[in-house]
């Protein structure tokens, strides 16, 4: 059994609303919902919140949602790590222990079903392994900056300023739209960890409303290339 999982509280502070905003005439909680349903790797797909309102926006997209979040997990400082095991935890007393756990974010709309696929085929090809999107950074960080005080730039790394950047070693991070679990490897650590590198035009961190405005010309840009 395989059951995706979607973090989605309602106190965000620097975008109000933001899980169920609308983005390009959606609720944004709607993309990663029919994501997961496209898949067809799930048997459930919860959204985990404390919040009546997403409740009602996240069921009409079709997933469910059996429980209500707790207070103690719903404030401003608790990770994603202890929302998904409560999830977990839920689902295993109340109907069934799963074998694999997906969490997928509310805010990304870029996410696409062959990526969750993927993930989940490369989950099976190890033993309680850990899956999660990345993608490269768009300049080599071997040539990041800093700045004093007085507003002066120095590399970090002076070693890497002459280098051709064909030379340097490319460099990724979290694209921050799903992570893959078995039940064993959330719960006892993963032994081996894997990553489904994302295209950069397919990541788009939303934290402020400069980064929303920013995906939402992405991905009507994205569309009309459909």
């Amino acid at each position: 059994m395989n059951i995706a999982i979607i973090p989605a509280r309602g106190g965000s502070k620097r975008i109000p609303h933001k899980n169920i905003r609308s983005f390009c005439g959606k609720p944004i909680i709607g993309y990663s919902i029919e994501a997961a349903l496209e898949s067809q790797l799930f048997d459930d797909v919860i959204v985990s919140t404390d919040d009546d309102e997403i409740s009602s926006v996240a069921r009409e997209f079709g997933a469910s949602v059996p429980f209500k979040r707790p207070e103690s997990l719903s404030d401003d400082f608790t990770g994603t790590t202890p929302v998904i095991q409560h999830a977990v935890n839920w689902y295993s007393r109340k109907k069934s222990k799963p074998d694999s756990i997906c969490c997928l974010y509310a805010t990304a709309p870029f996410l696409q079903s062959q990526y969750i696929q993927e993930g989940f085929n490369k989950l099976e090809s190890v033993t309680q392994g850990f899956v999660y999107s990345l993608t490269t950074y768009a300049f080599p960080i071997q040539r990041a900056q800093k700045m004093d005080e007085n507003g002066h730039p120095s590399p970090f790394n002076p070693q890497y300023m002459s280098a051709r950047s064909q030379d340097l070693e490319e460099a990724y991070h979290d694209a921050g739209q799903f992570y893959w679990w078995t039940e064993t490897s959330l719960n006892q650590g993963a032994k081996e960890t894997l990553g489904v590198v994302l295209p950069r035009y397919r990541v788009q961190d939303i934290d402020t409303l400069e980064d929303w405005k920013r995906a939402e010309l992405m991905y009507q840009a994205l569309d009309s290339d459909l």
